[in-house]
Order: structure tokens, then sequence, then C-alpha cells
């Protein structure tokens, strides 16, 4: 992915595989953010493949990638403020089909994420931590294969940052993926079970936290 001049990813290669969590690391400007935009279809790629599930998927638009399976959440959060909690949520699911399958759903999204007495505030009044929740339970309300999260954590208490950790391990059970952008590295070490980091828009480094850890170049 080129930006004028400037390479934000090269050759960058990566497998995901279900029911596993991933982290992609690297310092501010490694081209994170950037991946993520470009297999959700934010972005076009200059150049290269994106395939999910077989398929060449690069040139989708982002609804029929969310159809897919593709799900993520956002650096900047991107919610609705003026809109309800459960709104929010509903927005993200569009798999439901009838007012029963959709109620069912967005409920359930609600009560995983610790929601449901919350579900008729506006989201513009409510903390950080919680509209991160909000976000994470419309991503997740359209039961997706594989969730891409840009710094979920920022922000977050340490408690919150636990539940969230058990929420994440509990959508990997059920065989989802998980594709994590995160600078918090204790909880990438704990969560991961393999790491993908950039530097400069490049590869440099791939495999399990203590291999990654001990690598030279990281």
């Amino acid at each position: 992915m080129t930006f004028g001049g400037v390479h934000a990813l090269t050759d960058v290669s990566l497998t995901i595989e279900p029911g596993r969590i991933y982290g992609l690391i690297g310092p501010n400007g490694a081209g994170k953010s950037t991946a993520i935009n470009a297999i959700t279809g934010t972005i076009v790629p200059t150049a290269g493949h994106i395939r999910w599930r077989g398929e060449e998927v690069s040139r989708w638009p982002q609804f029929r990638r969310a159809r897919a399976g593709l799900a993520r959440t956002f650096q900047n959060l991107a919610l609705f403020q003026k809109l309800s909690v459960r709104e929010n949520v509903t927005c993200g699911a569009i798999h439901a089909h009838g007012d029963a399958e959709l109620r069912a759903a967005v409920d359930a999204a609600l009560d995983a994420f610790g929601l449901s007495a919350i579900a008729d505030e506006p989201v513009g009044v409510l903390s950080l931590g919680t509209r991160k929740r909000v976000e994470m339970a419309r991503a997740t309300v359209s039961n997706p294969q594989l969730l891409l999260l840009d710094e979920p954590a920022a922000g977050l208490t340490g408690s919150e940052i636990a539940e969230f950790s058990e929420r994440m391990r509990e959508f990997r059970n059920r065989g989802g993926a998980v594709l994590l952008v995160e600078h918090d590295m204790g909880l990438v070490m704990s969560l991961c079970e393999q790491l993908f980091v950039l530097d400069f828009g490049k590869l440099i480094a791939a495999g399990a936290p203590d291999e990654v850890r001990a690598d030279a170049a990281v």
C-alpha cells in the first residue's frame, strides 16, 4: 500500500487460521492500522491480494466483507454518539432476518459485554471504556469469523482489560479468529498465540510470542 511516495506496506504476507488469536505489533507508523484497513476494505491496496476463505476479496466493498464474516473496531471510536447503545449495536446485526432474530442477536451481544442495563442510554454520555465495549458488541453481534481490533485496550482499566481478554478467548474457543493491533505488550504476550511484527511497512518477524520476544530484529 503506497500513499504518494510513502510505502505504508511492502510485501506483507499474513495467514490467519480459525480458532486463534494473533497480534499485529510494531512502532507507531509501522503500517498496522493500514493493514487492517486494507483487509476490511476501508482502503484499496495498491498491489497484491487479499483472500478470504479461498476467494479474492481485494476489490470487495466493506459491507460485502462484513457479510462474509469480517468485522472490525476502530482506533478512533466510530460510534453514533446520539444513538443509544442498543441502536449502535443493532447497526452491526447485518446477518439477522426478521425482528425476533434481530432482537435476540442484539440482546445476546449486549449481555455478553455487560451493556444490558444501559441499552437505552445515548452513547455520547458514556465513559471511554464503556464506549469501547459498545463497539466490541457491535463488531461481534453478527457472529463474525474474523475480528480485527485496532488498539481495543487503549484507555481501559486493568479490570476492563481482563474482561476484554476473557471475551476474546471465548470468541476464539467458538472457532473465531482475532487479529489484534495493540501497544499493551503485557496484553499481547498473554493473549496472543502468534505475533506478526511490522516496521516501516515491512514484516520483520512472525512466530510465537516467546520467539518474537527473543528476535534481535524486534
